[in-house]
This record gives C-alpha cells, sequence and structure tokens, in this order.
C-alpha cells in the first residue's frame, strides 16, 4: 500500500520536473535545483544532513549541498523519485512516513505556490488529519520563535497553542494551510489571522518552523 510520504515524495519529483531547474521556491534565495539538492542530500548524506540541526556541521552541509546542486538536474529529480539506498533508516517504511510526509508536502508545495498560476490541493479527509496531528505535535517547536501569543485553529474548533504570550494572534485555515503557515510560509498560506494589528503584522514577519 502506497504511503503518505510515498504519494508526498512522487508528487514532489513530479512538480520539481515539471518546473526545471531554475525556478523560483519559496525557500528563500533558492531555486528548484537548490531544493532538489537539498532534498537529496538530507536522505544520502547523513554525515552533511546533520548540519540541519548542528549549528557546527552548517558550512559542511552548504558545501556537500551545494556540490549536490551542480549536479544534472535529470540527475537530481530520479534519486528523489527512487528514494535512499536501501541500507538507509529512512529505507524503512515507518521511518520514511514520519521523517518525509511532512517534509515533501512542505516542499512541494514550495515549489507549487512560488508559481504564479499556483492553485490549492484538495486534500482528502484523512491525509488533512495527518497533517493536523503534525501541527498539534510540533506546534510548541515550530512556534518557539513567535514574538507573541499564536493559536492554530481549524474551521471546527480544534486548536493548537504554538506559543503563550500576550497579545494572542489566531491563525484559522484548513490543516495543511496552518501546517505552513507555523513552517514559516506565512505569506503563502491561505488563512484568516485575527489579533491586535500590531502583533498581527509581528506574527507574519516572524521566523516561524523549525
Amino acid at each position: 500500500m502506497s504511503t503518505h510520504a510515498k504519494r508526498e515524495r512522487l508528487l514532489l519529483a513530479d512538480l520539481l520536473e515539471a518546473a526545471g531547474p531554475e525556478a523560483l521556491t519559496l525557500c528563500d534565495g533558492w531555486k528548484t535545483r537548490d531544493l532538489a539538492a537539498h532534498v537529496v542530500v538530507r536522505e544520502r548524506r547523513a554525515d552533511a544532513a546533520g548540519g540541519l540541526l548542528v549549528g557546527v556541521l552548517k558550512a559542511r552541509l552548504e558545501r556537500v549541498q551545494t556540490e549536490f546542486a551542480a549536479k544534472p538536474y535529470e540527475e537530481l529529480i530520479q534519486l528523489i523519485r527512487t528514494g535512499p539506498p536501501r541500507f538507509s533508516p529512512m529505507a524503512l517504511k515507518q521511518i520514511d512516513e514520519a521523517a518525509n510526509t511532512v517534509e515533501f508536502f512542505v516542499h512541494a508545495e514550495d515549489v507549487r505556490r512560488a508559481q504564479p498560476d499556483w492553485s490549492r490541493r484538495e486534500l482528502n479527509p484523512v491525509f488533512a488529519d495527518v497533517l493536523w496531528s503534525n501541527v498539534e505535535k510540533t506546534a510548541r517547536l515550530v512556534g518557539r520563535r513567535s514574538p507573541v501569543g499564536l493559536v492554530l485553529r481549524r474551521p471546527d474548533g480544534r486548536t493548537a497553542v504554538a506559543h503563550k504570550g500576550t497579545p494572542v494572534v489566531t491563525v484559522t485555515g484548513e490543516p495543511a494551510e496552518l501546517l505552513l503557515f507555523a513552517y514559516g510560509r506565512q505569506s503563502a498560506a491561505d488563512v484568516q489571522v485575527e489579533g491586535d494589528q500590531a502583533a498581527v503584522e509581528r506574527v507574519r514577519k516572524a521566523e516561524l518552523g523549525m
């Protein structure tokens, strides 16, 4: 049975392929070639991917990622489609699902929403709930740098507190949109943001996300 991560992986590869190597993305300073290199390095070069979390390894990550970005774009797309090597922990279905479902969804939207003619995906309720579960689990982490109180709310009223504080800003939207907002794509997320106007502006400009 296809997993959410596998489906999002193939969709991301298709979007990157269709956009070409020099298209803009929502990742500041990255074109599609850079994003593709990031995805490949993250799951194929554990010796460098640690730079995503450990500051002293960041320079090595950037160097390796630059090397991969110089490879033929078609090769990068194929590496994304085929996934990590068989001996990689990320090749295990459970780890792939946990580590990559949201990663690939967000990056697919990074490609899609950077294009002038983009349109929202219609997500099935099961996948929407998967994304909401991630919002609930990671809200405090991704919202830790919010300069004000931040609450994420689904249209049905379910909420996740991303940051405690005052004044409070409440962001309402579907799970996919809340996820994108919380992961630092505030300007591209289709949400309603309520609260003191100055606080709203601060949240919209804040460095949210991992």
